[in-house]
């Protein structure tokens, strides 16, 4: 069977460690991690566990239990435990190179991401976004929307990472009419959702209270909304962000479209951090990736959790057998 590839991220972070836990799993596929060989057997030794790591060759069967199957990636300098270095970021970012060219060329079925130091990245002189940014520029596609979630609830975004002050620009007819298109598409098909109940914020405090604390809601977000409630969809009309979370609005919704990064995720965090996933809409493969950064004061202390590790690889698994 073809691989499923997890990317162990930001290697002074606790990317490794948790990958390493991994090990425990006994899958129907391949589980391979993109790594330096001699940093996973060093993390290993400091968080005394006993992992046999294999070198990946194409192998079509799943690892057994205290089995790694790694795909060695040279780190360019020596890691120091919790210590961002810059001249490892191309180490960071030939990860996902791999990741997404396998994908693409069909040799393997996605990519589960643990997470990556954005800054020092930006610091090496290379821009970089994030994971999103990267996988839709790599597949060549105009739009991909970030989507978490928990076992209760699914938050996508209209815009991801940008900083506050422009996201009202960003918030134009075409951009959330290619993100609902998205948004739809794959509950349809990756979830298996036939007639999705789509639940969206609006930008300002009260939804712009009938334009007395902002337009957007008039102008843009409402018009493209009545567009496709006027195709039997069933979808809000935008709402108020600070009521819309509440169990009662919540218990019939299959999503929640929310307008910026910080407005719909915090919710989602507070209800399931550690047990949620971030899964990537609208590339043409499997991207799932951890709700949580690289944690450098956790690395090599045993104390890293690694459960929305396991969520995310089993989500993709489950995608991959649709």
């Amino acid at each position: 069977m073809l691989p499923l590839y997890v990317t162990s991220g930001e290697p002074a972070g606790i990317g490794p460690d948790i990958c390493l836990s991994l090990a425990m799993r006994i899958d129907e596929r391949p589980i391979v991690i993109l790594a330096d060989l001699n940093l996973l057997k060093k993390r290993a030794e400091i968080l005394n566990q006993t992992v046999e790591l294999i070198a990946y060759q194409g192998q079509s069967e799943s690892s057994g239990q205290g089995q790694l199957y790694v795909e060695h990636v040279p780190l360019n300098t020596d890691v120091v435990l919790g210590e961002l270095n810059a001249e490892n970021s191309a180490y960071v970012l030939e990860q996902l190179r791999r990741s997404a060219d396998y994908a693409m060329s069909g040799k393997s079925v996605g990519v589960a991401t643990a997470p990556v130091q954005k800054s020092i990245i930006n610091e090496a002189g290379i821009h970089f976004s994030g994971h999103t940014e990267y996988y839709q520029e790599f597949a060549g596609v105009e739009r991909v929307v970030m989507m978490l979630a928990t076992k209760t609830l699914r938050v996508a975004l209209a815009t991801t990472h940008l900083p506050l002050r422009d996201v009202p620009d960003a918030i134009t007819k075409q951009r959330l009419h290619q993100v609902i298109d998205i948004l739809i598409h794959d509950l349809k098909t990756k979830f298996k959702i036939e007639h999705p109940h789509i639940l969206v914020c609006g930008l300002n405090p009260h939804a712009g209270e009938g334009g007395y604390l902002g337009h957007e809601e008039i102008d843009v977000i409402n018009p493209v909304l009545e567009s496709y409630r006027a195709q039997g969809l069933n979808m809000s009309l935008s709402l108020p962000a600070d009521t819309l979370f509440t169990p009662e609005n919540l218990k019939d919704a299959d999503a929640v479209l929310a307008m910026y990064h910080d407005q719909g995720l915090p919710v989602l965090k507070s209800q399931g951090f550690g047990g949620a996933i971030n899964i990537t809409l609208g590339l043409p493969f499997i991207r799932t990736s951890v709700d949580h950064g690289t944690a450098l004061s956790l690395a090599g202390t045993g104390l890293a959790k690694s459960s929305s590790l396991h969520v995310a690889v089993d989500l993709a698994l489950d995608l991959a057998r649709h």
